[in-house]
């Protein structure tokens, strides 16, 4: 099953295909990824393949595809653009996380209050 994809507009064929290589090289090691697509704002011929992953680091699915975006950018000027992001559960409950850490440094376990 392929992912969602919702293209900002029409891809040319050559798009595409980097799009759809792009995504499975990162569904082979990331299966629970999931993309979306979107034009650039101030670049409009750019296209940005956002990529949802649940793992703690998401740069590690741009380090993956690293050197084929780079080879897209510079060899064959196409401008594609790999933004990998959490789950916004994820996001959510780092958040919470900070919150709880930075109340207990201001109130720490254990400390008397008056």
């Amino acid at each position: 099953m392929r992912p969602e994809t919702s293209p900002a507009r029409a891809l040319d064929p050559r798009r595409q295909q980097v799009v759809a290589e792009l995504e499975h090289t990162i569904l082979a090691r990331y299966p629970a990824a999931t993309f979306t697509l979107r034009a650039g704002i101030d670049e409009p011929d750019a296209t940005y393949l956002t990529t949802i992953v649940d793992i703690e680091d998401p740069d590690e699915v741009l380090t993956l595809v690293l050197d084929r975006l780079l080879e897209l950018q510079i060899e064959e000027q196409l401008p594609v653009y790999v933004l990998p992001v959490h789950p916004p559960a994820r996001v959510a409950a780092t958040m919470q996380q900070v919150q709880r850490e930075r109340q207990e440094s201001v109130f720490p376990l254990g400390a008397r209050t008056v």
